[in-house]
């Protein structure tokens, strides 16, 4: 079958043999695979994912001398199953799932080998175990977002967000564009977005902010406690040890960029008692000022994937038409124009979500 292989730093459309199904697995066929910006940054700096890896559990993330197929959003259809399945999905249905193949050793899909493709391929394994059918009325290309829009619940969630808060988006990539989406979905607001390009500050308008930033020509701190001031005393945030009560109502920010230097500007421009949600992936080194947090007493919480919960509840808010998150995709590409995607994408601010269609070649 073909699929899209980084190997030596270069993606090139390769032959690769077809994965075979192992006991509790699935072959399924590709429908749609979203190019994510983690696909981009393993792809440049995998060594930087690596050293991460190395520091906390000892391994490689990912194996530099293997070839690489990238793909962990995707939605696709059951082709065959392997031994020691169910096989209650019949063959044909369209299916999600977490990006992981449940074996001895657990399987990240899209950071592994061509013997266990992601999704940038005809063809995957996944495990059945994991599989949640897609529902008949909700779109292919819809149900490929349901990963990085469950990234983005989790990150809400992980700060534990709450209709009476306000919230501030830093920076409107596909993950802060997703955040607002998920904000605007549970009715939280104001919300106040951020960004330097003019056309993704017109792409989180579309997802549902209500007050975006330019933050060369304002500053970002003051529209975000503008939009959070009130003269109820019962929607005021708790009161800070240092700082008192504020005329404030809970406010919430979400590090969506990743570049450096973001995190301690928040830290340094967030209200005392803020809790701030960081989403964004920097492989790099970078400095805050931890006292800077200690008397605000900010709540910091980093976030990564989701919850088995969590993915299901993103398929199930989809369903149900609450997230409205179609705005997202903004464009198509077969297999031999990933290359070419994987270039513009970040150089084109008209570009959020584009989805791989392995049908088009």
């Amino acid at each position: 079958m073909r699929a899209v292989v980084l190997e030596r730093g270069s993606l090139t459309v390769q032959e690769v043999p077809e994965p075979v199904p192992g006991p509790g697995e699935v072959l399924v066929e590709v429908l749609a695979a979203g190019i994510c910006g983690s696909d981009k940054s393993c792809a440049n700096h995998a060594d930087g994912f690596n050293r991460a890896s190395q520091a906390l559990m000892g391994i490689d993330l990912l194996d530099l001398d293997s070839p690489i197929v990238f793909g962990h959003e995707f939605v696709a259809r059951v082709v065959s199953y392997g031994p020691d399945t169910q096989q209650a999905i019949p063959v044909g249905t369209r299916v999600v799932s977490m990006p992981m193949l449940l074996r001895e050793q657990p399987v990240l899909l899209g950071f592994a080998g061509a013997e266990v493709p992601g999704a940038y391929a005809e063809r995957m394994l996944l495990s059945e175990a994991l599989l949640i059918p897609v529902p008949d009325h909700l779109p292919t290309e819809v149900t490929a977002l349901t990963e990085p829009l469950a990234v983005a619940l989790r990150s809400v969630n992980r700060v534990d967000t709450g209709a009476d808060d306000v919230p501030l988006v830093l920076g409107c990539g596909p993950i802060g564009l997703a955040v607002i989406a998920v904000l605007k979905m549970r009715g939280v607001g104001p919300i106040v977005a951020v960004d330097l390009s003019a056309e993704r500050r017109d792409f989180a308008k579309l997802m549902g902010a209500d007050v975006t930033v330019d933050p060369t020509v304002e500053s970002p701190y003051d529209t975000w406690m503008q939009a959070a001031a009130t003269d109820d005393p019962a929607r005021m945030a708790a009161p800070t040890a240092v700082f008192g009560q504020l005329p404030l109502r809970p406010t919430v920010g979400f590090e969506c960029t990743g570049a450096p230097g973001l995190l301690q500007q928040l830290v340094a421009g967030a209200p005392a008692g803020s809790r701030i949600s960081v989403a964004g992936i920097n492989l790099d080194p970078d400095t805050i000022e931890p006292a800077h947090g200690i008397l605000k007493e900010l709540d910091i919480r980093f976030s990564l994937y989701y919850s088995p919960q969590e993915f299901a509840e993103t398929v199930a808010h989809l369903a149900s038409g609450e997230l409205d998150a179609a705005a997202l995709i903004t464009g198509r590409v077969g297999l031999d124009d990933v290359a070419e995607a994987f270039a513009r994408l970040g150089n084109h601010p008209t570009d959020a979500k584009v989805l791989i269609d392995p049908s088009l070649g």
